[in-house]
């Protein structure tokens, strides 16, 4: 059984490790299609927190752009400020990031969700052991 409980937690940590990797991958990714075809406006922060920024701006077609899921990279904005954006040209309404910041501002966080999880796993792992060396001293 400890055994079973042992495969099962370095399989959830192996689980936390991809899901790092997928962060990462999946910034990249977001950068790339940006960068592939990149375009500039001013955007107006219409509300911002440590995690999300909303955004609206004007592309050069004169439409009102508001992508749906916020900015890539939204930390350290505040509501009313007026930044510049770098969006995808063929797809304004879900991809928009500030100028200056790209994909590797998820690395530190994607490796501290990995690092967190396996010190989780690996905490778990030890008082699985020691349980187990415990029941087998007391059976003895």
């Amino acid at each position: 059984m400890q055994r079973r409980i042992q495969i099962a937690l370095v399989a959830l940590g192996v689980i936390v490790t991809l899901i790092g990797a997928v962060i990462i991958a999946g910034a990249y990714r977001n950068d790339s299609k940006i960068n592939a075809n990149k375009a500039t406006a001013v955007a107006d922060v219409i509300s911002a927190d440590r995690l999300h920024a909303a955004v609206n701006f004007v592309t050069p077609d004169g439409v009102l752009r508001n992508p749906k899921l916020g900015l890539l990279y939204p930390t350290n904005l505040s509501t009313g400020q007026r930044i510049l954006v770098d969006y995808d040209a063929s797809d304004p309404d879900n991809l928009a990031r500030p100028v200056g910041r790209n994909a590797r501002l998820s690395i530190v966080p994607a490796l501290s969700v990995i690092a967190a999880g396996w010190a989780a796993v690996i905490l778990v792992l030890v008082v699985v052991a020691e349980s187990g060396r415990r029941s087998r001293r007391s059976a003895a």
